[in-house]
């Protein structure tokens, strides 16, 4: 009988980092609420947290993917994962508005630069659909946890959660198929493999290039429209007007379910339609469904709200696919190996 490639092993440890990634991503919406109402705090500070954490999100994509070739990917993972535990965990005890910037922008957005896409695209990009399925297990769980047990219990839970994955990194995870004596899973002597440039160089190269600027600000709207918007603010405005905690996460777990099905099926279409036509129909519809979101949340929990939610949903991340075309068309074939 034939052994379970290590590689199968590999990949599913990255689905639960990935999945914790989320889970960590998403608890400021669930947050926001109850440090308004302890603290008196105004939304910006959740707010500026968020954006902070975002930016470090994508700043730290280049250097993270630089710190698995020169570290190697099990060291640079664990240290990431360890620094979410440490970020989230910590977060229980905050009571200023800096110490919640400070841990929740920095500390975990610094984290999860490491623990995200770039993990995912090292391993297998397939994996990028386990942010969705982050949000569809952890944000009802977490909502209950934050209604009954308040926002403090949710923060050591999912702290908790981190610091498990972090030890299963280190006793699992390993750099290379070579460093246990096996070759990669597909692996054939006869298929030519060129030489991909480092990181850091492919950055310096993509700077350089108008396209490379253009796609950043598409994913730029993405990005913003996606987790800076409506991931983070949909929960306190559900709360605004009417709608209860959990309602208001089950929405947010059934964009992550239909995310799972628009994403599949954009790469699909990326395959055999043009992708700047595709990225023109999805940047369209998701911003004539904000336009409506307003008024649909004015009429409390109706049916239409539940189909933006899943309208919504299958537009969350189709963008990366006919993204990661264009960047391979636009850059791809000119960096040299």
């Amino acid at each position: 009988m034939q052994r379970v490639h290590y590689a199968w092993i590999v990949a599913g440890l990255t689905f639960v980092v990935l999945l914790a990634s989320a889970a960590v991503r998403s608890a400021p919406g669930l947050l926001m609420v109850p440090l308004e109402a302890e603290f008196g705090w105004p939304r910006t500070v959740v707010s500026s947290a968020v954006a902070v954490n975002i930016l470090l999100f994508g700043l730290i994509g280049p250097f993270a993917a630089s710190g698995m070739q020169r570290w190697g990917l099990r060291r640079t993972c664990t240290a990431a994962a360890s620094l979410l535990a440490v970020g989230v965990l910590a977060s229980s005890r905050i009571a200023e508005p800096y110490q919640m910037i400070l841990l929740w922008g920095v500390v975990v957005g610094v984290g999860t630069g490491g623990t995200s896409m770039v993990l995912a695209a090292v391993v297998t990009g397939a994996l990028s659909a386990a942010n969705a399925t982050g949000q569809l297990l952890f944000l009802p769980l977490m909502a209950r946890v934050v209604a009954e047990h308040g926002w403090r219990a949710a923060t050591l839970w999912i702290g908790g959660f981190a610091a498990v994955v972090a030890l299963l990194i280190w006793l699992v995870m390993r750099d290379s198929p070579e460093s246990i004596g096996l070759r990669a899973y597909g692996w054939k002597a006869a298929v030519p493999r060129g030489a991909a440039m480092r990181p850091m160089a492919a950055l310096r190269f993509a700077v350089g290039r108008k396209e490379f600027w253009v796609l950043a600000g598409t994913f730029f709207v993405c990005g913003a429209s996606t987790n800076g918007l409506v991931g983070t603010h949909l929960i306190p405005a559900c709360h605004d007007h009417g709608i209860g905690e959990m309602r208001a996460a089950g929405l947010l777990a059934m964009m992550g379910v239909f995310d799972i099905a628009g994403t599949t099926a954009s790469g699909w279409l990326t395959d055999r339609c043009s992708p700047r036509l595709l990225l023109g129909i999805y940047y369209c519809l998701r911003g004539l469904s904000l336009f409506l979101l307003p008024t649909l949340l004015a009429k409390g929990d109706t049916p239409e709200l539940q189909w933006f939610a899943v309208l919504y949903g299958l537009d969350w991340i189709a963008t990366v696919p006919p993204t990661v075309r264009l960047c391979a068309d636009a850059l791809g074939g000119r960096i040299p190996g």
